[in-house]
């Protein structure tokens, strides 16, 4: 489990290796993450994008991008949490993510980014 506070949000990643949607013997593996968001601030904030950096143990790098996660676009009260699940392929049993949410004071209608903590995603056998 990985976390950070980063402008006053809270982010914390659960990972899961799923092996059921994996495939080893063609390179395929499947992780699942679970994101909670905490609004730590004084105002509410919705989160409008996202940017991922993505790093397989064999050197390949991608970048993912786009609006909201998984299809919205959450508004966050003071103190108020949110929680969303999505997934990840890996072409190799180790790697791992890192980006940045970018989300508005709805307050102050003031854009800002925060940090998503790097996390590894291993699968459970290669981990001992």
């Amino acid at each position: 489990m990985s976390n950070m506070i980063s402008a006053g949000i809270m982010v914390n990643v659960e990972v899961f290796y799923q092996p059921e949607y994996s495939n080893p013997l063609q390179n395929e593996y499947m992780f699942a993450y679970r994101i909670t968001l905490e609004n730590y601030n004084s105002h509410p904030v919705k989160l409008l994008r996202r940017h991922w950096n993505i790093f397989d143990s064999n050197g390949v790098y991608r970048e993912v991008e786009g609006e909201g996660v998984v299809g919205v676009q959450p508004v966050l009260e003071a103190g108020e949490s949110y929680q969303y699940m999505s997934g990840c392929n890996l072409c190799t049993d180790m790697g791992k993510m890192k980006g940045v949410y970018e989300m508005e004071n709805l307050d102050l209608k003031k854009k800002f980014q925060v940090l998503i903590p790097e996390f590894e995603m291993i699968v459970p056998c290669k981990a001992n």
